[in-house]
Parts: structure tokens; sequence; C-alpha cells
């Protein structure tokens, strides 16, 4: 069986890699499905999802409740994490793959959160489950059963964070750039259909993580269409790059862009829109880009 530690070193991988390398017992597929509002991804997951896959669920298992920290999905902590990846049969060795079928924009959060619990091992699959589906590939109903790993001790950090107070200083310094990762018109502030209020970070620029990709729900651009991208942006030069959302899971879509392009370094505003805008002592702005 080929070796999964042959994985591209990037965060991604394509489907024929993912095919040869999904039965290996090392490798942990996970199907990151989750909506906004309505649909549930557990249901979707329980309909069909790629065979050996394990569901993870944005609200339970990859955030905090909302009364633990800052927006509507607060980081988890270590030990709740460690909990999550034990039970899903993950250990310091697996290389998981997640996906998703909005073009890696859950799937990311995933694959930011293992980078900040120091875990290197975390891949998202490109072009998601319409991908592997267009390749021919089968879906699966049944869970498999997976025996829980030991509990890992994991760390935070591994991945740059900032919240409110840090978002607010960084905005007002020239070589900084803020980028915010909604659609457009969330940006603009033509509408909010579930924040505090409507409107931007004054001085962010709209970067919105469906851009990222070749078409909706697809897979992402050409390294030189991101780097055009990002530098357009600014963020390939700035000091200091902070993504947000409405609320730090689709800003990870950005981040891991960014990554591609040897912006590591780049930094979550943990409680995104959800946070800026419930504080009435922060401004907001309106309009298209500054």
């Amino acid at each position: 069986m080929p070796d999964p530690l042959s994985a591209p070193p990037g965060p991604l991988v394509d489907v024929p890699w993912l095919a040869a390398h999904a039965a290996d017992p090392r490798v942990r597929v996970v199907d990151c499905r989750w909506y906004l509002g309505g649909r549930r991804g557990a249901d979707e997951y329980a309909r069909g999802h790629i065979p050996g896959a394990v569901h993870l669920d944005v609200d339970a298992d990859l955030s905090a409740p909302p009364q633990g920290g800052p927006g509507r999905h607060p980081l988890p902590d270590a030990a709740a994490f460690a909990g999550v990846l034990a039970r899903i049969g993950v250990g310091p060795e697996t290389l998981v793959v997640g996906y998703d079928d909005a073009g890696g924009a859950i799937a990311a959060r995933l694959w930011w959160l293992l980078r900040y619990f120091g875990l290197p091992g975390g891949r998202v699959l490109d072009g998601g489950l319409q991908a592997w589906t267009a390749a021919g590939h089968p879906l699966s109903t049944d869970a498999p059963a997976i025996a829980e790993a030991p509990r890992m001790q994991l760390v935070a950090g591994g991945a740059p964070v900032a919240d409110k107070a840090a978002v607010d200083r960084v905005r007002r310094d020239p070589a900084a750039v803020i980028l915010d990762a909604r659609a457009r018109e969330r940006y603009e502030g033509q509408t909010e259909p579930v924040d505090a209020r409507p409107g931007h970070i004054p001085g962010a620029r709209s970067a919105p993580f469906a851009e990222n990709l070749r078409a909706p729900a697809g897979p992402f651009r050409e390294r030189a269409e991101l780097e055009r991208r990002y530098r357009d942006l600014g963020a390939l030069e700035a000091t200091t790059v902070i993504c947000y959302c409405g609320s730090g899971v689709t800003a990870c879509h950005d981040l891991l862009a960014l990554a591609t392009l040897g912006r590591a370094d780049a930094i979550l505003y943990e409680g995104s829109w959800s946070d800026w805008a419930r504080d009435a002592g922060l401004p907001a702005a309106k309009g298209s880009d500054p």
C-alpha cells in the first residue's frame, strides 16, 4: 500500500491520492459538511459519504460552545479537541484528510485546528465530495467502526490567533492587511443574515473565500492565479495579515490559500465579524474596498 507520508507537502490532496490511500489505517478521512441554516451535515453524511469517512460537526466538534469565547464559533480548548481526535482514532502520526461540499470552506477549519494544536498531518481534499463523485468513485452509507485512539496531550499555539483588541490595533497599521472572507454583499453591508449588524471592519479588504476556487464549490485555482489574487490584495507583502469571516470558519479557507503561497504566518481573528459586530464600541464600515 502506498505510504501516506508521501502525501503532497502542501495542505491539499487530490482525488487520485485519496483514492489510493483512503483505506490505509494511518489515514483518517473526515466529512466536515456543515450548513449555516436548515440542512444538517450529519444527515448528508448518512445519505452518502466517502467510504471509511467519519463525520465531525463544526458546532459540536470543531468549536467551543458560543458562551465559552468570542463570536459564534470559539476555538475548542486543547482537552476538548484531543477528545474529538481520540474518538475518531487520530494519533500524532495520523494523516487527516477533511472534505466537504463547499470547496473546502468547512474542511479548512479542521486543517487549521490541527495546525493550531501542533499536528502537521492535516490536509483538505481539493474539490471535495463533488470531485470524488465526478471521478467515478462510490459513496457509502456505512459508518466505519473505529477504535478510539489514546488521547493526546495537545498544546494550543501552533498557528497564530488574534482577538478584537489586536485587530483594532492592526487595522490602523498601513503595513498590515486585514482580509474579510465573507461574500462581498455581506462585506459591503448590503445584507447580514446572522450577525448583530451589517458591514465590515474599517480598513479590511474584501477577499471572499469563494474566489479562491475555479468554480462554486470546485477545486482551488492554480497557484499562479492565487498568487496574483493575494498580491493584488496586498497580502503577500504585508508585515501582518489577519483573516476573518462571520465566525472564524470560512476565514480558514483564505488562511489555507495563503499557506499554499508561503504565508503560513497569516492570523485568524477567532471571533470574526460575529464578535466585532456585537461590540457597539467598535466601528463598522459599509461599501466597497477602501
